[in-house]
């Protein structure tokens, strides 16, 4: 159990390290990840069956040769595209988002830097590391947290279109 309180110690540490705007990275990775997260179980779970709902639809249609059918199809195919795409979005915001908070995070750093040479004159070490602490630490979490989240945003959307083609191969347009 102590280990455990040590961690979450360090990460306190870690988080008064980079200064305010490192909170706010932190809400937003946190936002990230749910929207990652759940995106990730609605292909595992819920996708298998909004296709399976898809197909015995177009398989009970007994027209699947007329331009009305081709409409139908169309439909139903933008209807599980929309499904399939939903938060992509946002998660794609996100992304954007962090390395510019992180960019946030190193002025604000290097402004409490200059307010620490301006007091001091000379520059004191000490208050000066934790201004550039400040500086470094939200670029590189910001960073992180974007480099990570590009590959599982990546990710989902060739899932979402090799999803949507195979789903176009399995209702048969006649």
């Amino acid at each position: 159990m102590p280990r455990q309180l040590a961690f979450f110690e360090d990460i306190r540490n870690f988080l008064y390290a980079g200064g305010d705007v490192l909170w706010l990275i932190l809400i937003v990775a946190i936002c990230l990840w749910c929207l990652i997260i759940e995106r990730l179980i609605f292909f595992k779970h819920n996708y298998p069956l909004l296709k399976a709902n898809c197909l015995d639809l177009w398989e009970q249609r007994e027209d699947k040769n007329s331009a009305y059918a081709l409409f139908i199809r169309q439909e139903l195919i933008s209807a599980v595209f929309i499904q399939m795409n939903r938060s992509v979005a946002i998660i794609k915001v996100l992304i954007t988002l962090c390395p510019l908070l992180g960019l946030l995070g190193t002025v604000t750093g290097m402004i409490h830097v200059f307010d620490v040479l301006a007091v001091t004159g000379t520059g004191n070490a000490r208050a000066m590391a934790l201004g550039v602490s400040q500086a470094t630490i939200p670029t590189m979490a910001g960073m992180v947290i974007a480099i990570a989240g590009l590959y599982f945003s990546k990710l989902i959307e060739e899932h979402v279109s090799d999803e949507s083609h195979h789903l176009a191969d399995l209702l048969k347009y006649n």
